[in-house]
C-alpha cells in the first residue's frame, strides 16, 4: 500500500467523490472489490480511470481507500 497524497488531501478528495461521481463511496469500494484482480495500485488506479472514467486523483484516492479498508479488516 502507498501514501499518495497527505491525510488531509485524501480525505478531502474521499468526502468530494459522491458530488463529483454521483455515486458513493462505498459503492466506488464493492466495485473495486469486484474488479480485477490486479496486484498494482497503479494497474487498479488505471483500471478505475479506464473503465469509470474517473480523473487520475479520485481514482488514487478510492484505491488508497480501498487498501486501507481492506488493512483494516485484515488486522481487525
Amino acid at each position: 500500500m502507498s501514501q499518495v497524497f497527505s491525510e488531509e488531501t485524501h480525505r478531502n478528495l474521499i468526502a468530494r467523490i459522491p458530488e463529483c461521481t454521483g455515486r458513493e463511496v462505498a459503492d466506488w469500494m464493492q466495485t473495486v472489490e469486484n474488479g480485477p484482480s490486479f496486484l498494482r495500485f497503479e494497474e487498479k488506479v488505471n483500471w478505475l480511470r479506464g473503465e469509470h472514467n474517473l480523473s487520475h486523483g479520485h481514482a488514487k484516492a478510492l484505491i488508497h481507500e480501498y487498501d486501507l479498508r481492506r488493512a483494516a479488516r485484515r488486522f481487525g
